[in-house]
């Protein structure tokens, strides 16, 4: 039997930081699985995948250490256990649209997505009732003041265990502060086949500009607006007379389509990113 964590480290960067955090796991016997990390503007961020022997694994100590660590290096050092036999956990971001929240919730019951889903997160109330009639803990985080609202949403994922994060039309920008925290494990989808239209309004940006055809993108939200690594795209013509109207309806259900497909993709571990690009390996 083993005992297996996740551990980020976020901070301002400094040197030293990988090898202090490796040495300490290495004093309490753990087995380094996975390591990743970055530096962005000054900005350090690191996740570790690591294992112990349950027989020889001591969490009172482990915890002892890293929060020492944590406050010598002046940074923000976390851990939560995870067992790897257990469904991958995944919290829901929504606004008001519920056509990717109705097609994750279908998905998910009848066995397309393998997964579990921790918790419904919106910045509105709109969707509250259809997530708790699915059982589903729906948490509601006004957004006016976005350093606190995402402060809030960091500790009920915390709480929730989520293992990555799904925004199903969640219509608000997430900070990089956020974003370092889960790196390629925050999935969206947008309204056009990006690197085409990125920002808010796409669809209109697509009529306005005649495009004949458009579509949408499931992506990994990167420290950039809509620039993240691209997982799957749908796409449509655009006829001659469409209204706006018209167009939008025709990619909703697309958008539903696009994000189930790239987070079963994730699910099954076919997802690859090197140097910003996503490939299925």
């Amino acid at each position: 039997m083993s005992r297996y964590a996740t551990i980020t480290v976020i901070g301002r960067d400094k040197t030293g930081v990988v090898a202090r955090v490796t040495n300490l796991l290495f004093d309490t016997r753990a087995n380094i699985e996975a390591l990743e990390e970055q530096v962005t503007r000054g900005q350090f961020s690191m996740t570790i995948q690591a294992s112990w022997k349950a027989t020889s694994f001591d969490e009172k100590a482990l915890g002892q250490g890293l929060r020492a660590l944590g406050r010598e290096l002046g940074m923000e050092i976390k851990w939560w256990f995870t067992d790897p036999k257990r469904p991958q956990r995944m919290a829901l971001m929504v606004t008001k649209e519920p056509h990717c929240l109705d097609a994750i919730l279908a998905a998910v019951k009848s066995g397309k997505l393998k997964a579990d889903i921790g918790c419904v997160i919106g910045n509105h109330r709109d969707l509250q009732a259809k997530a708790e009639k699915a059982g589903l803990p729906f948490h509601h985080v006004s957004w006016a003041n976005r350093a606190k609202a995402e402060e809030k949403v960091l500790k009920i994922l915390e709480k929730a265990e989520v293992d990555f994060v799904v925004l199903a039309r969640f219509m608000k920008i997430l900070s990089p502060n956020f974003v370092w925290r889960f790196k390629n494990k925050i999935i969206n989808i947008h309204p056009s086949l990006l690197p085409s239209f990125p920002g808010p309004q796409p669809y209109r940006q697509a009529y306005e500009h005649g495009v004949k055809i458009a579509g949408v993108t499931a992506h990994f939200v990167s420290m950039h607006l809509d620039e993240g690594p691209i997982i799957a795209q749908e796409s449509f013509r655009i006829k001659p007379g469409m209204t706006l109207k018209q167009i939008v309806a025709t990619g909703q259900p697309l958008e539903a389509k696009a994000l189930v497909n790239g987070i079963r993709l994730y699910l099954t571990r076919q997802l690859d990113v090197h140097w910003g690009v996503v490939k299925q390996v």
